[in-house]
């Protein structure tokens, strides 16, 4: 029940971003079921965000700052224990990474069968299992 429930705000926060293409939320929960942080995934502050740049897909993805990051940096305090919550999707493997380093220990997403992210996803829970980060995806019905 917890679980869906921050799924779902993480769906309404990935509305929040710009991106035409994938909209990605992210919120971060410590053991007390507190929500910690949010994010979505956007251009660093002070960067131009036309409506050009989100559909040059080259350069939008070589500036674009991912729902997990954003959420990560604007804790502002530590997520030793926390819980990160992602839609639509879990993290990628460069995300994974810089999850794992924050100190989170579980990451609850959606099952994604995304043939684009796929190989990622894959050295995703590749690098959860071997940092004991629990990963829990779910397959939520709308």
């Amino acid at each position: 029940m917890w679980d869906e429930r921050f799924l779902k705000l993480a769906k309404e926060i990935s509305s929040w971003s710009k991106d035409p293409s994938t909209k990605v939320g992210a919120v971060i929960v410590d053991s007390n079921r507190r929500i910690v942080s949010t994010g979505y995934n956007g251009f660093p502050r002070a960067v131009h965000d036309h409506s050009s740049r989100y559909n040059n897909r080259e350069e939008k993805l070589e500036i674009i700052i991912h729902g997990e990051i954003n959420a990560i940096l604007f804790a502002q305090r530590s997520l030793e224990n926390c819980t990160l919550y992602t839609f639509p999707f879990m993290p990628c493997s460069r995300c994974a990474s810089i999850v794992i380093q924050s100190g989170i220990t579980r990451v609850c997403s959606l099952i994604s069968d995304s043939p684009r992210w796929k190989t990622s996803f894959e050295l995703s829970e590749k690098l959860f299992k071997e940092a004991n980060v629990n990963v829990d995806l779910l397959n939520l019905q709308e």
